[in-house]
C-alpha cells in the first residue's frame, strides 16, 4: 500500500508540476532538470511500446500522452519566458541550438523544419489513421469474439473464470483502442503548438532584443532564432519520441509479441534474403561508379551474416531435436503423473476427421452452435442444465463416424456421408427416390444419402431430408434425453437448491437438510428425469416433498406423490387437448398379483413374480402396445395409482420407450379410449 501511495504523490507531482510552470516563472537551472526529465520520460515511453508484450501492457497510454503533452507545453511556456525576458533559457535549450543546429541559424532552422514536417506529416498523420481504422475494426469485431468465447465455453474448451477473463481483456481492447483514436489527437496538436510557439519565439525575441537590450536586427536575428531553435529542438524531440511510440503502439500487428525480437527475425531471419541481399550491393559497387569497397564489403557482410543464421538455424534445429527425443526418453523413464487421466468427461462427441468441417467456425461449420442450442433446448424441456459437451476428433475413427460417450463409455455411433443429406420416408411416400441406403442413427429408421442435386426432388415427393449437422445433433439430444437423469449428480442438485432458495428461502429450510438430504432430494429428480418428466417446476416438487417426506423416506414413493402434483405437466405432455388418446389398460386381476408379490426391506421394494408369468405378462404387453403402433399412437399403459411404479420397473428392461401413466397423473378433462387390456 506503500508503494502505491508513492506511485500517486509522484503522478501527481509529475501534473502539478506543469501546472506551476504555466504560471510561475522557473530558473534556468531548474528548467535544465526538467528539460532532461521530459527527455527521459519520452525514452521510457518509447522504449516501454517497443517491448510491451501485448498493446494492453501500455493500456494507460492515452491518459500518458495527456500527461506528457501538458508538461511539455508547460516547459516551452516556461523556456518562452527566459528567452524573451534574459535571454538565457539555460544549457540545455542553448546546446540544442548550437551544437544540434550546427550554430548557424539557417542549418538550424532547416533540421528543425525537418523534424516538423517528418512528425506532423509522416508519424502523427499514419499514426491517426491506423489508431482510427484500428478502433473500427476491434469494435466490428466484438459480438464475433464473444459468440467464439461462448462457444469455447460451451464445448467445455474453458471454464468460466477463463471466459470471464477473455471478455474482460476484449472490453479493455475496445475501449484502449477507442481512447488510442481520439487521444493520437493530443500529439499532432503537440505538434502543430511547438510550430506556433517557434514562430512566436522569433518575433518577440527579435522585438524585445530590438528593444529592451538595443540589439542590431542582425544580432537580435541570430540569437533569439538559434535559441528559439533550440528551444523547439529540445521539445521536438522528446515530442518525436512520444509520436513514434504511439506509432509502434498502433501498428504491432501482433499483440502478444516481444516487438525487438519479432521484427529482427522477421527481417534478418532468412538466410536466402541475406545471399540476395549481398549479391545486389556488391554487384552494384563493381558494375557501377559507385564506391567499391563500401558496397563491396557491405555484400560481403550480409552473406556472412546469411550464412551465420542458416548455421544458427540448422543448429537450433538439432538442438530442438534432441531436446525432444530427450524429453520423450525422461517422459519414459519417470513415473506417469496419472492425475490428469483420472478425470472423465460427462459427455463427449467424437468424431473422425471427414466431420472436422462441420465442427469448424472458419470452415462454415455450426456444430458447436448447434451444441449450444441443444443444452438450451434441454434446460428448457426438462428444466435441468446439461454439463459441458466435450468435442474433439478422434483419427482412430473412420473418417465420416462419430461416436457419442457417456462417462467415458460408448454408448451409442453414427455415420454420415459429407456434403450428403438423408432422405426418409414418413409412410405416404409413392414414388421412391434413389440413393444410398442406411439407417437414421437417432431411432434406427431407414433411410437413403442422396445428393444435393437429389434434394429438391425428395422433398417435393413428400421425404423428410435433413443435413449431416442436424443428424448428428439430433443424435446426441436424444441420448443427452436418455441419460440426463444417471448425470443429474448432486452438485447440480445443490445448485437447483440454491437457486430455489433464493426466491423460497422458507421452504428449502423446511425441506433440506431436516426432512431429506441432498442425496434422497437428487434420487427423486432422477426418477422424474429418467421417465422424461421436468422437473423445471422444482416449486411445486419441493413443496410436495416437503408434505409427504414427514410420512416416508422413501424415494420411490414421494417420486409418484411428486407425479400427481405435477398432473398437468404429465397430462399436458402425453395427452393433446380436444383429442380423444388411444391407450391400453392394466387388468384389474393382473395389478392384484403384482402388488401380493411386492416384497418391502429396509433397501426397498421389490417384484417377486414367477419368472414364466413375468414372460407372459410382458408377451402381452408387446401385444397389445403393437395396436397403438399400428395406429401410428405412443405406446402408454393406464394403471392404478398403487401400481404404477412397480409395473414400469417390470417393463424398463424390455419396453424402454413405453410410458406408463396412473389414473391420478391425469388431468380431469382428458379423453382416453382404451385399445387393449394387458393380461397374464
Amino acid at each position: 500500500m506503500g508503494s502505491l501511495k508513492k506511485a500517486d504523490f509522484g503522478v501527481a507531482a509529475y501534473v502539478l508540476a506543469a501546472f506551476i510552470m504555466l504560471i510561475v516563472p522557473i530558473s534556468s537551472g531548474l528548467l535544465d532538470v526538467l528539460l532532461a526529465c521530459n527527455i527521459a520520460v519520452a525514452f521510457t515511453v518509447m522504449f516501454g511500446c517497443m517491448f510491451a508484450t501485448e498493446v494492453l501492457n501500455m493500456s494507460y497510454f492515452p491518459t500518458i500522452l495527456l500527461f506528457t503533452t501538458i508538461f511539455r507545453i508547460a516547459l516551452n511556456v516556461s523556456s518562452t519566458r527566459l528567452i524573451l525576458t534574459t535571454g538565457d533559457p539555460g544549457n540545455v535549450v542553448q546546446t540544442f541550438g548550437q551544437y544540434v543546429g550546427g550554430g548557424d541559424l539557417i542549418i538550424g532552422a532547416i533540421v528543425f523544419i525537418i523534424l516538423i514536417i517528418i512528425q506532423f506529416m509522416i508519424i502523427n498523420k499514419g499514426s491517426e489513421r491506423v489508431a482510427e481504422v484500428t478502433a473500427r475494426f476491434t469494435l466490428d469485431a466484438m459480438p464475433g469474439k464473444q459468440m467464439a468465447i461462448d462457444a469455447d465455453l460451451n464445448t467445455g474448451a474453458i471454464t468460466d473464470a477463463e471466459a470471464k477473463k477473455r471478455r474482460d481483456k476484449i472490453q479493455e481492447e475496445a475501449s484502449f483502442f477507442g481512447s488510442m483514436d481520439g487521444a493520437v489527437k493530443y500529439v499532432k496538436g503537440d505538434a502543430t503548438a511547438g510550430l506556433i510557439i517557434t514562430a512566436v519565439n522569433i518575433i518577440g525575441g527579435i522585438a524585445m532584443g530590438m528593444t529592451r537590450q538595443g540589439m542590431e536586427l542582425n544580432d537580435a536575428l541570430n540569437k533569439y532564432t538559434i535559441l528559439t531553435i533550440g528551444d523547439g529542438l529540445v521539445s521536438q524531440i522528446p515530442s518525436l519520441l512520444i509520436s513514434l511510440s504511439t506509432g509502434i503502439l498502433v501498428t504491432k500487428g501482433s499483440k502478444d509479441a516481444d516487438f525487438g525480437t519479432v521484427l529482427i527475425r522477421q527481417l534478418f531471419g532468412v538466410p536466402k534474403v541475406l545471399y540476395l541481399v549481398g549479391a545486389v550491393i556488391a554487384g552494384l559497387g563493381i558494375v557501377t561508379p559507385l564506391n567499391t569497397f563500401i558496397f563491396v564489403a557491405l555484400g560481403v557482410i550480409f552473406i556472412i551474416a546469411g550464412r551465420m543464421i542458416a548455421g544458427t538455424i540448422e543448429t537450433a534445429q538439432i538442438e530442438h531435436e534432441a531436446d525432444e527425443e530427450e524429453a520423450a526418453a525422461e517422459e519414459i523413464r519417470q513415473p506417469e503423473n496419472v492425475t490428469s487421466l483420472l478425470q472423465v468427461d460427462p459427455i463427449e462427441l467424437e468424431f473422425g476427421y471427414g466431420i472436422i468441417p462441420l465442427a469448424d467456425v472458419n470452415q462454415g461449420g455450426d456444430l458447436l452452435d448447434r451444441v449450444v442450442m441443444i443444452r438450451r433446448q434441454i434446460a428448457l424441456e426438462l428444466g435441468t442444465v446439461v454439463p459441458i459437451i466435450r468435442l474433439r476428433d478422434n483419427i482412430q475413427l473412420n473418417p465420416n463416424q462419430y461416436i457419442i460417450k457417456i462417462k467415458g463409455v460408448q454408448v451409442s455411433e453414427g455415420e454420415i456421408l459429407f456434403d450428403h443429406y438423408m432422405a426418409m420416408n414418413p409412410g405416404y411416400v409413392e414414388e421412391e427416390i434413389t440413393g444410398i441406403p442406411t439407417f437414421e442413427p437417432s431411432f434406427h429408421l431407414p433411410a437413403i444419402w442422396i445428393t444435393e442435386g437429389q434434394r429438391e426432388r425428395a422433398e417435393s415427393m413428400g421425404y423428410t431430408v435433413v443435413d449431416p449437422p442436424s443428424i448428428i445433433a439430433t443424435h446426441l439430444t436424444e441420448i443427452i434425453r436418455q441419460y440426463i437423469a444417471e448425470l443429474l449428480t448432486r452438485q447440480d442438485v445443490q445448485n437447483l437448491v440454491n437457486n430455489l432458495k433464493e426466491s423460497n428461502p422458507s421452504l428449502v429450510e423446511e425441506l433440506v437438510p431436516k426432512l431429506l438430504g441432498l442425496g434422497e432430494i437428487q434420487k427423486v429428480l432422477q426418477n422424474l428425469l429418467r421417465e422424461g418428466i421436468s422437473i423445471r417446476d422444482l416449486l411445486t416438487i419441493f413443496e410436495t416433498l416437503a408434505d409427504y417426506a414427514a410420512t416416508t423416506r422413501d424415494t420411490d414413493i414421494l417420486t409418484e406423490y411428486v407425479r400427481q402434483s405435477l398432473k398437468r405437466a404429465i397430462s399436458n405432455k402425453f395427452f393433446p387437448f380436444h383429442e380423444t388418446t388411444s391407450v391400453v389398460t392394466l387388468d384389474p386381476k393382473l395389478e392384484q398379483e403384482i402388488m401380493a408379490s411386492v416384497k418391502q426391506t429396509e433397501q426397498g421394494a421389490y417384484l417377486t413374480l414367477d419368472p414364466v408369468k413375468t414372460k407372459a405378462i410382458m408377451n402381452s404387453v408387446g401385444t397389445e402396445t403393437k395396436k397403438l403402433e399400428d395406429l401410428g399412437k405412443m405406446p402408454i399403459i393406464i394403471t392404478s395409482p398403487i401400481v404404477r411404479v412397480y409395473f414400469k420397473k417390470l417393463t424398463e428392461d424390455y419396453y424402454k420407450d413405453l410410458v406408463v401413466i396412473s389414473y391420478n397423473e391425469i388431468e380431469s378433462n382428458i379423453e382416453l379410449q382404451s385399445v387393449g387390456m394387458v393380461t397374464a
